[in-house]
C-alpha cells in the first residue's frame, strides 16, 4: 500500500501533459528552419489532439469516480512488454478498460473480414483494429494480475470515440461492434448496464488494487532531443518575455528586462527553467544556469534556485526541481 494513503480511500490518478510540455518547450526554442522542426511540429499537432481527445473522454467518465477506481494513463510490464492503458476503471465488480480513438470522418468495422477503416472524405485508410488492442490489452492485464498473485477479475473492455461528429458504421454484426464501441457519452452507460448485471459473490477491494496499480506504474521517460537528435549547441537560450514573446531579457537589479517592448518581470526566468528540465536534463549547476539564463553572477544563479524552492543535491552539486512541481 502506498504510504499515507487509506485502504477505503477513493484512488484517482489523472493523466499529465508531460509529453505535450516537452514538445511546446521544443518547438519554443529550437530555430523553424531546423531539419527536425517540421517533423516536431506534426507530431506535436497529433498527440496534442489525442491529448485533448483523452480529455473529452475523461469528462464523461467522471460521473463514474464517486464509485470507483479511476486510473488515468496506465503503464505496466507485463512479461518484458510495456502496456499503455488509456483509462481503467475498477469497480466492487469489475475492471474496465477504456481505450479512446480520436478518429474524424467516417470509420468502419468489417466483422466479416475483421478489417477496420477511416475515411477522413479525401482518403480511405486502414488501421490496426482496435476491438483487437482492446482484447490483447485485457488478456495481459489478466496475466500482470496472475504474475502478481492478486486475485483474477472479470475485466470488460470499451472503445470510446472521442468526436462527436465521427460516424460510425458497420458492416456485418453490428450488435458484436455496438457492446464496445461508442461515442464518448455512451460508454458510461455501458459500464453501468453491466455494474447492475454483476452477480459475483466476492467484491473486489478497488482501492487496495488501485494501490498495487498505482506502485507498479511505470513513469515513462521522454527523451525527445536525443529521440530526434537534437543537440544542445540547437537549443536558443535566454529568458522569453511574457508581454511579447522575445528571447533575450536582461537581468537588471533584481528583475528582467526587455529591450524590445520595455516590460520588466521578477519571475521570467521560472518558465526558462521549466524549459530547460523538460528538455535537457532534470538538474541544473551553476554554470548551466548561468549560461542558460544569460547571467553574469554565480550568487544571482543561487539566488534563483532558493527563490523556486529547488533541491540541492550536495554531492553532485547540482539542483533539481521537486516531485511536487513536476
Amino acid at each position: 500500500m502506498i504510504a499515507g494513503k487509506k485502504e477505503n480511500e477513493m484512488i484517482i490518478k489523472t493523466r499529465n501533459k508531460n509529453e505535450l510540455n516537452q514538445y511546446e518547450a521544443l518547438l519554443s526554442r529550437i530555430r523553424p528552419d531546423h531539419p527536425k522542426y517540421r517533423e516536431l511540429e506534426n507530431e506535436y499537432a497529433r498527440r496534442k489532439k489525442g491529448y485533448f481527445g483523452e480529455k473529452q473522454v475523461d469528462y464523461y467518465l467522471e460521473e463514474l469516480a464517486a464509485e470507483m477506481t479511476v486510473l488515468q494513463d496506465l503503464s505496466l510490464s507485463v512479461d518484458g512488454k510495456n502496456m499503455q492503458l488509456d483509462n481503467l476503471l475498477i469497480s466492487r465488480h469489475a475492471a474496465y478498460i477504456v481505450e479512446v480513438k480520436n478518429y474524424s470522418g467516417t470509420i468502419l468495422f468489417d466483422t466479416e473480414i475483421q478489417q477496420f477503416t477511416r475515411d477522413d472524405g479525401n482518403h480511405e485508410v486502414g488501421f490496426r483494429h482496435p476491438i483487437e488492442q482492446a482484447e490483447l490489452q485485457k488478456h495481459r492485464l489478466q496475466a500482470w494480475l496472475q504474475d502478481m498473485n492478486l486475485p483474477l477479475i472479470p475485466i470488460h473492455y470499451f472503445i470510446a470515440i472521442s468526436e462527436p461528429s465521427t460516424i460510425i458504421k458497420v458492416e456485418g454484426n453490428k450488435a458484436e461492434i455496438a457492446k464496445v464501441v461508442a461515442h464518448a457519452a455512451h460508454i458510461p452507460n455501458k459500464i453501468k448496464k453491466l455494474e447492475s448485471q454483476s452477480s459475483n459473490q466476492q467484491p473486489i477491494k478497488h482501492q487496495k488494487l488501485g494501490h498495487y496499480l498505482l506502485q507498479a506504474n511505470r513513469i515513462r521517460a521522454y527523451n525527445l532531443m536525443r529521440n530526434y537528435e537534437i543537440k544542445l549547441e540547437d537549443i536558443l537560450p535566454g529568458v522569453r518575455c511574457p508581454g511579447c514573446g522575445w528571447l533575450g531579457m536582461e537581468r537588471i537589479y533584481g528583475a528582467w528586462f526587455c529591450h524590445k517592448c520595455k516590460m520588466k518581470s521578477k519571475g521570467a526566468h521560472k518558465r526558462a527553467l521549466l524549459d530547460y528540465f523538460l528538455m535537457i536534463s532534470n538538474t541544473i549547476n551553476v554554470t548551466e544556469c548561468k549560461r542558460f539564463l544569460g547571467l553574469k553572477s554565480r550568487i544571482t544563479a543561487n539566488r534563483i534556485f532558493k527563490s523556486m524552492n529547488l533541491i540541492y543535491i550536495k554531492p553532485k552539486r547540482r539542483w533539481t526541481i521537486s516531485k511536487r512541481k513536476q
